[in-house]
């Protein structure tokens, strides 16, 4: 098997002091560089995912319910879009931004460089991800069932992910499960 990591909106507004963070955003940023520096041999590629907004419409608002409508978060031009500095870019090969217009939640929405995620990975003959990020019961899900639905083998490891709430990470995980996503270890839970 051909493996890659991808790492999911590890960003600054993900992050305690971002807009929309998520506690232990900050750690899970740095224990992810940690993992890639140890089991680099693991994986032929590593590629990240960014929520990356100019205008997505009812996906921002003022007064957000934080299931369908959020605060503004990951704007083009902030420094809220931006990775995480705990984050180490150098093994990243590519970046794939997604939202620009509308909500979008799986890292498989995204495009770099104009290609799509999914054809991406399988270019480089990628057929089983790791999947790892913010939030485990966001985006993070969504990334791992878009991956078996494409065909990847996947798996998601919990202890770099970082979790919104308990119930609704609970939630997810059921979801994966059922899925046939793998899941190893437990979710980050500050």
């Amino acid at each position: 098997m051909t493996r890659a990591l991808v790492v999911v909106d590890v960003q600054n507004d993900f992050c305690e002091g971002g807009s929309l963070a998520v506690a232990g955003g900050a750690d899970v940023a740095a224990a992810i560089s940690a993992h890639v520096r140890a089991h680099a041999a693991d994986y032929a590629h590593v590629v990240a995912t960014r929520d990356h907004h100019v205008d997505p419409g009812g996906h921002f608002a003022e007064q957000p319910d934080y299931v369908e409508t959020w605060p503004a978060h990951c704007v083009v031009g902030t420094d809220g879009v931006e990775l995480h500095p705990r984050l180490e870019r150098e093994p990243i090969e590519a970046v794939f931004d997604k939202g620009e217009h509308a909500a979008a939640y799986s890292g498989f929405e995204g495009r770099s460089d104009g290609v799509p995620l999914a054809e991406w990975l399988r270019a480089h003959g990628v057929d089983a991800v790791d999947v790892v990020g913010i939030a485990t019961d966001h985006c993070v899900r969504a990334t791992a069932l878009d991956a078996v639905g494409e065909g990847f083998a996947t798996r998601v490891l919990l202890p770099l992910t970082a979790g919104v709430s308990e119930a609704t990470t609970d939630a997810a995980l059921e979801q994966l499960r059922t899925a046939g996503v793998e899941l190893e270890g437990s979710v980050h839970r500050p």
